[in-house]
């Protein structure tokens, strides 16, 4: 009596399954029509919406002040939360995979509109330190996804600085990470994210309310695209200014890109990425071990004022086909020694501030207006607190 049975079951069971397999791919079939939908009507809406003409000139919205002084006070926090002992470490990019010496040279035969400021004199070498990092406010191990920095510090740099504190200090300074472009837009939006990042809320950082209307989607996929894996060396990253400067009478972007072709020939040794330090040792692999040169171009992006290219709107790439990159000078990292001690703490006690250079390179937009306030208040803050210690 109990096979009979069975039997009889067996076609209902399968009629069950293969109807929910057909519920199953009629809704995944649904669920990929809304998304395809749901894309191609952003797609419409961005193109729509992010479109030029721009202005060419700064624009300063009502209450920026307030805020930035509100930046400042989460970035201090931050600092608090993130010192390594009794060593207080910067709010973002803390940990240096190395500071090093390097020779930035204009180009011989650059091209008459690309000659300003400290690019006016071609064939010119001037003498820089750069600092390499991860971008993150506390150290971790190389391997986790993150973003990479790159600062660039040129030495002896004639002319008046912008900062009336820093006239004995002639430099001009270059701060760029590994992303085209920056996952906030404005002063108002940082404030809002780093906030909630600040208290361990990185889910209001893009979704601060229940309101669809102030969720920041786009700008989440920009944060999660940052925060890429690790490269096998920092010389082996494209950094970016992400924000704009003036570039003489023009507004032009920063873009650094790797030219091992302007160097010997050079395989780096297959590195381990479960060390903590690995980016470090790549680097000192390169410059102290087998002492090969490193390349990088120094590259422009002008800002055609006809097509979407912002300047108060961080998030926002420049595309390439909208204003090319033009290649003002050649970088080089000579082989040296510069994993010691002594050299690492003057590494960690270096400040580098977009604002620290001369009226041709002055920084604009918003978040460099924020950069000009924050970058100096918690660079005083941290020293000072180290100099107690």
């Amino acid at each position: 009596m109990i096979m009979p049975t069975f039997k009889k079951e067996l076609p209902l069971l399968a009629r069950v399954w293969l109807w929910l397999g057909r519920l199953l791919g009629k809704t995944l079939l649904v669920l990929l029509a809304i998304a395809l939908l749901g894309w191609a009507i952003a797609t419409a809406w961005f193109t729509w919406h992010y479109r030029g003409p721009v202005s060419a000139l700064e624009q300063v919205p009502p209450g920026e002040a307030a805020m930035t002084q509100d930046v400042i006070q989460t970035a201090v926090r931050i600092v608090d939360q993130h010192r390594e002992g009794t060593r207080y470490l910067r709010d973002a990019h803390a940990k240096a995979h190395g500071c090093v010496k390097a020779q930035v040279q204009v180009l011989p035969e650059l091209a008459q509109p690309l000659r300003q400021g400290v690019f006016s004199e071609p064939g010119k070498t001037w003498q820089a330190m750069i600092r390499l990092s991860n971008g993150n406010a506390y150290p971790q191990f190389d391997s986790l996804r993150d973003a990479r920095g790159m600062a660039i510090k040129l030495l002896d740099v004639s002319g008046k600085q912008l900062l009336g504190n820093r006239q004995s200090q002639p430099e001009q300074d270059f701060v760029m990470f590994s992303h085209p472009n920056f996952f906030v837009s404005d002063v108002a939006e940082y404030r809002q994210n780093v906030s909630a990042q600040a208290d361990g809320k990185k889910v209001m950082a893009f979704f601060p309310g229940w309101d669809p209307r102030t969720w920041q989607v786009r700008h989440l996929f920009i944060a999660l695209a940052t925060l890429s894996p690790p490269p096998d060396s920092p010389t082996a990253t494209t950094y970016f200014s992400v924000s704009p400067y003036k570039f003489g009478e023009a507004n032009a972007k920063f873009r650094v890109a790797p030219a091992p072709e302007n160097c010997p020939d050079y395989t780096l040794p297959k590195q381990n990425h479960d060390l903590p330090n690995f980016l470090r040792s790549a680097l000192n692999q390169q410059l102290s071990t087998d002492r090969i040169p490193a390349c990088f171009v120094l590259q422009i992006q002008r800002q055609d004022a006809n097509r979407y290219m912002p300047i108060e709107d961080t998030s926002i790439e420049w595309r390439e086909q909208d204003s090319p990159f033009e290649t003002v000078a050649r970088i080089t990292l000579p082989p040296q020694d510069f994993d010691t001690p002594a050299l690492n703490l003057t590494c960690d006690n270096l400040s580098f501030n977009p604002w620290f250079g001369i009226e041709a390179h002055r920084p604009i937009g918003g978040i460099n207006r924020l950069r000009k306030a924050v970058y100096e208040a918690v660079s005083d803050y941290r020293h000072s607190q180290n100099a107690a210690q």
